[in-house]
């Protein structure tokens, strides 16, 4: 029986599902299953992935039902004692699975470890890095606040533990790692593996640039989190909605760029500071966003983006020298 579950689930990943599955067979980490969740691909994606020849792929295939669903019939297949889910355009360093098992190890108390996220482009260059943030132990607190694991590719998580906590709320259209994570951090502890293992590809079709749509389902993960969460914590909603707006922020200034993205850069601007006008404060930071806003607007989209990208170089040059 194998220690870890890899669940992907697929649908019409035909560009990157063989980098993605080749990132989990490249672990130094070895005792593992390959859950592959095939969610009714109209594309080549099924053709690719029965090519790959390796004893420890398992390949499910059911019709359409979305990313929710098909992680959860991947933890009902799972034999494994540790899962861990990784989406079909992500990719994994190599030693990924082995320090994080390494990490729960350490902590008999535990249930999950995490680690950093990069942020790619369609090519696989790096785009941005993440947050970087390291917490141990009780962190539902901090999690409220601000969603430091990132995505859905990160956590390994103990399969007793997930099995208590119900699995993925299939009623959510995005965010559904956030809330799985968050009920998992009221229960259990985590730990952090300080280094980057995820690669977080960035691309114009993924689900996190449906912007209108991750706005809505994460503020449904939040108040739902807060509609059961102690008084005691009920002070940092707004501060929760500030967080979830500025990423938002930064979300419609990413790449590529139009002037739709740019107005709806403005508005999640406008509630970020609505609900933490502290952050009014933060002088240098409000100028740069406004100004990035103000080119996407008004300018076409390949003049913004080349704009953009020349400052960014400049900026790069200037603080190196």
């Amino acid at each position: 029986m194998p220690t870890i579950s890899v669940i992907i689930p697929a649908y019409n990943c035909v560009k990157t599902i063989k980098a993605t599955i080749e990132s989990v067979l490249n672990q130094t980490f070895t005792d593992f299953e390959l859950l592959v969740i095939n969610d009714g691909s109209t594309d080549s994606t099924l053709d690719i992935v029965s090519q790959i020849k390796d004893s420890r792929i398992k390949l499910f295939s059911y019709k359409n039902a979305g990313g929710n669903v098909s992680r959860n019939r991947g933890i009902n297949h799972a034999v494994g004692e540790f899962i861990s889910f990784l989406d079909a355009d992500d990719i994994w360093t190599p030693d990924k699975l082995a320090t994080q098992l390494q990490a729960i190890d350490k902590n008999p108390t535990t249930k999950v470890a995490y680690s950093w996220t990069d942020y790619i482009d369609e090519n696989g260059k790096f785009v941005s890095s993440g947050t970087h943030i390291t917490l141990n132990g009780y962190v539902y607190e901090q999690l409220l606040v601000k969603n430091f694991l990132e995505n859905g590719s990160n956590p390994l998580i103990c399969k007793d533990a997930l099995h208590r906590c119900g699995g993925f709320d299939e009623s959510l259209v995005a965010g559904q790692d956030w809330d799985m994570w968050l009920r998992l951090a009221r229960e259990f502890n985590f730990v952090a593996v300080p280094e980057v293992q995820i690669l977080y590809r960035i691309s114009a079709n993924s689900l996190s640039c449906n912007l209108a749509r991750q706005e809505k389902a994460c503020l449904q993960v939040l108040n739902k989190a807060y509609s059961t969460s102690p008084e005691s914590l009920q002070h940092l909603k707004a501060y929760s909605f500030a967080n979830l707006y500025k990423y938002l922020t930064w979300k419609a200034l990413q790449n590529p760029v139009n002037r739709q993205k740019g107005l709806a850069g403005a508005l999640f601007l406008w509630k970020y500071f609505k609900n933490d006008s502290s952050r009014l404060q933060s002088r240098n930071l409000t100028l740069i966003l406004l100004f990035k806003i103000v080119i996407i607007i008004m300018l076409p989209s390949a003049l913004s983006t080349a704009l953009l990208a020349s400052m960014k170089i400049q900026a790069k040059k200037f603080k190196n020298t």
